[in-house]
């Protein structure tokens, strides 16, 4: 299957180890300085690009945390992206995977949870020729929820991507009162890219 231009260019923006550095020394009362990895993985080849995630406190790099994994797809009745994540059944078997890709070799499609109300629409606008800023935000009324340590967690996903940029407006929601618990509160995780991967 042949890959739009745009489709192709997200993977590529999205691929990379990050860190927030500037901002957390700017702001370090709302901002930790975290270290993000984003990896390809050869999983759904046959009509996506799909990546592994996971971030870690720059002072805790041997202790990383939100193993996820994005899928990036050209919805097939629309000439628009579409981004599903999925869990991984066993986090701790992937655990520091950022940092040692081997790790993921192994990586099936049957070790994964599909996260159903977890996708995210990607709007694109063209900068200039062939670069391009990225948004996802959730659909209306979507609810991403999966259970972690037997405990449901109720999350709001949302980024915005250029080349060498990555903003995260993921949120822990308090599934009683609505409101944001971690993450982006007082606006995106605004990481910078060190390495391409």
């Amino acid at each position: 299957m042949s890959f739009s231009p745009e489709l192709t260019a997200l993977a590529d923006y999205l691929a990379g180890e990050f860190d927030n550095r500037t901002q957390a020394i700017a702001d370090p009362a709302w901002y930790v300085h975290l270290r993000m990895w984003q990896r390809p993985v050869a999983l759904f080849l046959e009509d996506s690009f799909t990546l592994f995630a996971e971030q870690a406190n720059i002072l805790k790099l041997d202790q990383p945390y939100r193993q996820r994994i994005m899928r990036l797809q050209q919805k097939p009745d629309a000439d628009t992206i579409q981004v599903q994540y999925y869990m991984p059944k066993d986090p701790a078997t992937l655990k520091c995977a950022g940092q040692n890709p081997a790790l993921l070799n192994t990586l099936t499609p049957d070790q994964l949870d599909l996260l159903p109300g977890c996708i995210l629409s990607v709007s694109i606008q063209e900068i200039s020729h062939h670069c391009y800023k990225f948004t996802a935000t959730a659909p209306p009324e979507s609810r991403c929820c999966f259970t972690y340590s037997g405990n449901t967690i109720q999350v709001s996903l949302g980024f915005e991507a250029t080349k060498n940029e990555f903003y995260s407006y993921d949120k822990g929601i308090d599934p009683e009162t609505g409101k944001a618990t971690w993450g982006a509160i007082l606006g995106p995780y605004r990481y910078t890219k060190q390495n391409q991967f």
